[in-house]
């Protein structure tokens, strides 16, 4: 039976809903829209990150069905609601359909039309007086899409330094924590073994993210019996199947982790042999509180060094006979004193400043579930431990007859990233992992490749030469120590984000949510152009949104705008796009040949590396073209070194002939499969000019199976890093040691402590001495420390629906009919308290700003915190919807009451983002909750606050239609 909000529609309507929405009936459609189709192509989804496998069924060159490719690795036919409204992504009045150039007032949506030549004449104007002057001055910055190894290498050769992507507002906590501990990282890079594990834990997962593929492992879990915790202040989703939910407090998850090493070290229930042989527990640290090298590995010839217990000596710690002592204080050949690195974890989580009844208060979890959970966790660990009879070779060359395999397996997401203390609490996970020797055995967490990779891997961030010359690197790295720095002979930020700088040292994915700011402020200096793209950054990509709108629209004293240009390039009419100068269209992902790479963010699973392709199903009925042509074509016209050959001419005739042809290293290039002239090569190997064909016929992805005995400790693995050699993703075979004492973090310590010939400047030094600790720890969230928590005493946090991943679907027609307004969800006690009640209409406020809106009263949801849908809320007039859409009337954003910067206090004001990497802390917002005046709350069309002035209509519009109908078949309209 269908929901009553899309009952109604008539026979035909009600199953195709049906089908749509996974009801009774679907087989029937599936068959009606097969019978119907006239031609079927294989492609990857975009309507979320899974990048699953689809065919679209066309039917006169229009789609008319979307369905699960049952041959892809990705979901194995599985299509969620999101993936089958792609039909309604496509047919959405919002789509861009010409380029446009500002007429009036930025910020007025106000543009006439023009020709792609036009516009690119112009961007080519703005852009190539910059990259002959200063390329600096450009910030190119993009969003949520999924081609960044061709952004990053078009901005290394423009040679900006200032580029980045989402992550900085999203997972660069999950994903340098991860990067710097294990090689690896949670979200797209890592996977339970869903196969094996006994006892699965989730922490601050939602339901958005990668989500055909958890939920298909979900139910393999459920179907062997596995136990499932998930560890979330909201109880929806993921959480609400788990076998236990435990309602944590916003911001504390690192602290219950510790807790839980506590009561494990205590125990003595940790996987010695585990830490000895992979990890660097038994690296020698030196203590020596006045010197240089004070808290760095003890080394000789330059290498790490460990006490052997049998010899009584100081030995090589690579050395695989050396017996690493874990425990006790040596000395070393100078007559220094050195301990290992597990005894300072020990001293440290054994303390009672880390036992359950000390931290329970905190995190809302009572001492006796925190101590249940450690126990819980060693006995399926150890007392479940699963043998693999599997042979494999380590990487010292000794061979093992079986794998131990440890059934623990974690999985956290953006509720434990996005706060300002992230970073910690996602190497704390790690380091949990490690002692339970979980990481990459049979039944634990599990690489997938192209990681793991040295920690920290990947290069250091490219830095600007000259300008008209390359930067001699990529933009983004992982700096090793203060030298890896883009800061000046002063320590002043060389980024306009301020990433790689003393105030965010590890910023690997850049601090996107600065950019506005920086720009408007002229901080560390004005830019020229801001280029954006698929970046909301007027809207839901924003914190502070109102006063980034004002600063996008703000004047010098001349007169000229405050950010002199503004080109945004996006498919759809996002708030964004009325605070563009200039706006480049770009298509649907069904209209374009796409990537999915493994020098970005592939498809891999643990069992082997795979990539994939979109390729076009449909041709464009506007005047668009893909961003990534419109990138290369820029590129050629620019001239820039790889995109435009010595006599100018273009290298490559559309993102389609890039992918074939360009090579990042010899043999190496955007696509894996069917590599060498013959198409016979795999990871490595010449152009193969019919590549994509060979994509394509095989349903557009590629996957290559690893021999089951490089499959697991692939950290350690000789046959596998050896594979991963050829593939490229290693320089060499040498063993990846986890880090449970992260180095480079001690190597800033050292600097603000007066060591070095690079220093912060006074007003980071402290900040650098507390937040740089090699070793987890945890603190009160910024936001938290700096307000009175009484008069804002509840947590509110945001996560996205499992129907919808981003703004994007809020727009789309068949997504809004399960969901076009959010309210504030709010613990029921807590409501009864406060005096309200369901529908109610309430004022939210912060220390920054205040919004209204309705709420519902839930039992699910930590009594501290409250909570909404995020990107529901929209500006009215944008995305295409009528003006008094419910999303816009009633619809709203908590980032309205988010500040970028901390409050004022007596250092230096502090962005409001994680110390170590620049991550945005959107979860770190306190607020208080009163119910709205009668008065206020008494009009049938009340409406959500703030409203702003609606948007007009783009030139070449009508009005939004009031139903958007997708076509049936001639036997579907006469039923």
């Amino acid at each position: 039976m269908l929901p009553p909000y899309l009952d109604g529609g008539g026979p035909a309507a009600r199953r195709i809903m049906a089908g749509f929405l996974g009801y009774t009936g679907e087989r029937q459609v599936r068959a009606d829209a097969r019978a119907a189709s006239c031609e079927v192509k294989a492609t990857t989804c975009y309507m979320c990150a899974c990048r699953c496998g689809i065919k679209v069924h066309l039917d006169g060159g229009r789609i008319r069905y979307i369905e699960g490719n049952r041959e892809h690795p990705v979901n194995r036919g599985v299509i969620c609601a999101k993936g089958a409204a792609g039909i309604m992504q496509q047919n959405s009045p919002a789509r861009l359909s010409k380029p446009l150039l500002r007429t009036g007032e930025r910020g007025r949506a106000e543009f006439r039309e023009i020709e792609w030549d036009e516009a690119l004449r112009i961007a080519c104007e703005w852009l190539g007086r910059i990259r002959a002057t200063n390329p600096q001055e450009l910030a190119f910055f993009t969003g949520r899409d999924q081609s960044q190894a061709l952004t990053g290498y078009w901005a290394r050769q423009f040679g900006t330094p200032n580029y980045a992507a989402h992550g900085g507002f999203c997972s660069v906590n999950m994903a340098a924590a991860g990067l710097y501990t294990i090689g690896g990282s949670f979200w797209e890079f890592g996977e339970p073994d869903w196969d094996h594990t006994r006892y699965f834990m989730l922490f601050g997962v939602a339901e958005d993210h990668d989500s055909n593929p958890i939920k298909i492992g979900l139910g393999r879990l459920k179907a062997r019996g596995a136990r499932i915790v998930s560890v979330n202040p909201v109880r929806t989703g993921y959480s609400a199947i788990a076998d236990e939910w435990v309602p944590i407090r916003p911001g504390t998850d690192g602290l219950l982790v510790l807790a839980l090493m506590h009561e494990l070290l205590h125990a003595a229930r940790i996987d010695l042999d585990y830490l000895r042989r992979y990890t660097n527990a038994g690296y020698l640290v030196v203590s020596d509180p006045h010197a240089a090298d004070d808290g760095l590995f003890a080394r000789a010839d330059g290498k790490p060094v460990v006490w052997d217990a049998s010899r009584g000596a100081v030995l090589d710690a690579s050395d695989p006979a050396a017996e690493p002592a874990l425990g006790g204080e040596f000395t070393l050949p100078d007559g220094r004193r050195a301990v290992p690195v597990l005894h300072l974890l020990s001293e440290r989580y054994r303390s009672q400043e880390y036992s359950p009844e000390a931290v329970s208060g905190r995190c809302g979890v009572s001492a006796e579930v925190i101590r249940r959970l450690a126990s819980e966790l060693a006995e399926v660990a150890f007392d479940q431990a699963i043998i693999h009879r599997q042979p494999w070779t380590d990487s010292a060359g000794r061979r093992h007859e079986t794998m131990l395999g440890r059934p623990v397996a974690m999985h956290a997401m953006r509720g434990i990233s996005a706060h300002s203390n992230g970073f910690h609490t996602c190497r704390a996970l790690h380091l949990l992992q490690m002692l339970l020797g979980s990481i990459d055995c049979p039944g634990g967490f599990r690489y997938e490749p192209p990681f793991p990779r040295p920690c920290p891997g990947a290069p250091k961030p490219g830095r600007m030469i000259e300008p008209g010359q390359p930067l001699d690197a990529m933009p983004l790295g992982n700096p090793r120590g203060p030298e890896d720095l883009l800061v000046d002979a002063a320590g002043a930020p060389l980024r306009i984000d301020k990433a790689y700088s003393w105030e965010a040292p590890l910023a690997a994915h850049g601090l996107m949510h600065m950019v506005v700011r920086n720009a408007w402020a002229g901080d560390p200096y004005p830019i020229d152009t801001l280029f954006l793209y698929m970046a909301n950054m007027a809207w839901n990509s924003a914190m502070n949104t109102a006063e980034t709108m004002a600063m996008l629209t703000d004047r010098a004293a001349d007169g000229s705008y405050r950010i002199p240009r503004i080109i945004y390039a996006d498919a759809f009419f996002s708030e964004m796009v009325a605070y563009a100068d200039l706006v480049l269209p770009d298509t649907t992902y069904l209209e374009r040949w796409d990537c999915i790479s493994l020098l970005d963010r592939p498809i891999s699973k643990a069992d082997g590396p795979a990539d994939a392709i979109r390729q076009p199903v449909v041709e464009p009925d506007r005047d668009v073209r893909p961003f990534q042509d419109v990138l290369i074509d820029l590129g050629a016209r620019l001239g820039l070194p790889g995109f435009a050959a010595a006599d100018g001419a273009p290298l490559y005739r559309s993102y389609a002939d890039y992918l074939v042809r360009h090579e990042r290293r010899p043999g190496i290039g955007s696509l894996a499969g069917w590599r060498g002239s013959d198409g016979r090569s795999d990871g490595r190997g010449e152009p193969n000019p019919r590549q994509l064909e060979r994509y394509v016929a095989n349903g557009c992805f590629w996957t290559h199976e690893l021999p089951p005995g490089q499959r697991y400790f692939k950290h350690a693995n000789r046959d596998y890093l050896a594979t991963a050699q050829r593939f490229g993703f290693v320089e060499s075979t040498d063993p990846i040691v986890l880090q449970i004492y992260c180095e480079p973090l001690q190597r800033f310590r050292l600097a603000a402590r007066g060591h070095g010939p690079l220093q912060p400047p006074d007003a980071h030094r402290a900040r650098i001495e507390k937040f740089f600790d090699p070793l987890p720890i945890w603190y009160v969230p910024f936001v938290e420390a700096a307000i009175d928590a009484e008069e804002f005493p509840l947590h509110a946090v945001t996560q996205r629906p499992m129907p919808m991943y981003h703004a994007w679907h809020s727009q789309n027609a068949w997504l809004r009919q399960i969901l076009s307004q959010n309210r504030l969800y709010i613990n029921r006690a807590r409501a009864a308290a406060l005096g309200l009640e369901d529908d109610d209409w309430v004022w939210v406020a912060s220390h920054h700003a205040r919004i209204k809106c309705q709420i519902r009263v839930m039992e699910g949801v930590n009594a501290d915190t409250v909570w909404t849908w995020n990107a529901i809320g929209k500006r009215a007039g944008a995305w295409g919807l009528d003006r008094d859409a419910p999303e816009s009337a009633r619809g709203f954003l908590l980032n309205h009451l988010i500040p970028e910067l901390l409050p004022e206090s007596g250092a230096a004001r502090c962005v409001n983002s994680d110390p170590v990497t620049g991550q945005a802390a959107w979860y770190d917002l306190r607020v208080r909750v009163e119910k709205a005046a009668a008065r206020e709350a008494a009009s049938p069309r009340e409406r959500a606050e703030p409203q702003f002035p609606a948007f007009p209509r783009r030139p070449g519009t009508s009005s939004p239609p009031p139903i958007i109908r997708h076509r049936l078949s001639a036997a579907e309209t006469a039923a």
